[in-house]
């Protein structure tokens, strides 16, 4: 089982890899392809630099946000996008994240609430959490003399674009770095007081039968290295003993 440790990447990451499929741990704010909704971002995405380093013809299956981290699967080739994407559309992937969100979250639950996609229009939508650590930082943020934060557990049991974000969001606890559904003065602090101005969102876990080899697939991705030391450092030790 890969440790869980902090990393800056260098290159792209590759966590598993067969002749069907890699699964990489995709940095933050890297697009993972270029699109018409990303036509103003010029940087080379995760399938370029993933082709620099020496795959032909990476294919994602899913997606992951510009500024989200963590686990993602690609195809090697055309012929082998459909089983897996049947895998995400069957809802068999297990996927899971961890998030910073604002205030102390209370034990879990269920968020039950359609969500926006990029045409406007409004989508079913299901994610379910679970609380796993709450601090407290003597750091005034208004109206308050302190800040509370909860690492908590996420799983999407839909594909939604920003469905996470918009949930966090829906349940009165952003997550920290999103400037377009978080809170601008809890994610000032961070810039301005910590150096974190990046989203606490991490594609920490997937989970799937191959649909190939029919075996079973555990994949965990590494944390950024900004994640380090944000409640005076304890958190790791916390997120070791619930995922290792």
């Amino acid at each position: 089982m890969q440790p869980l440790l902090y990393s800056d990447q260098k290159e792209i990451e590759i966590i598993y890899e067969d002749e069907y499929c890699l699964v990489v741990n995709k940095p933050n704010n890297l697009l993972v392809h270029h699109s018409h909704f990303s036509r103003n971002v010029e940087e080379e995405s995760l399938v370029e630099l993933l082709k620099k380093q020496g795959y032909d013809h990476p294919i994602p299956v899913h997606r992951l946000d510009r500024k989200t981290s963590g686990v993602l699967l690609l195809a090697k080739s055309t012929e082998f996008v459909k089983p897996f994407q049947e895998l995400f559309d069957n809802n068999l992937m297990d996927k899971r994240y961890v998030a910073l969100l604002r205030g102390f979250v209370n034990g879990g639950g269920v968020i039950d609430s359609p969500v926006k996609n990029e045409r406007g229009n409004y989508r079913d939508a299901l994610s379910s959490y679970r609380n796993i650590k709450q601090f407290t930082l003597n750091i005034p943020v208004k109206p308050y003399p302190v800040s509370r934060y909860s690492f908590v557990m996420l799983k999407p049991h839909t594909g939604r674009m920003h469905q996470l974000r918009m949930h966090a969001n829906k349940i009165s606890h952003p997550i920290i770095g999103d400037h377009k559904y978080g809170n601008r003065h809890h994610n000032k602090m961070f810039e301005e007081q910590l150096n974190a101005p990046n989203l606490f969102l991490h594609a920490f876990k997937l989970n799937f039968i191959h649909p190939f080899s029919e075996k079973k697939i555990i994949v965990k991705a590494r944390f950024p290295s900004f994640w380090e030391g944000v409640d005076g450092g304890s958190e790791l030790s916390c997120i070791k003993r619930h995922f290792i």
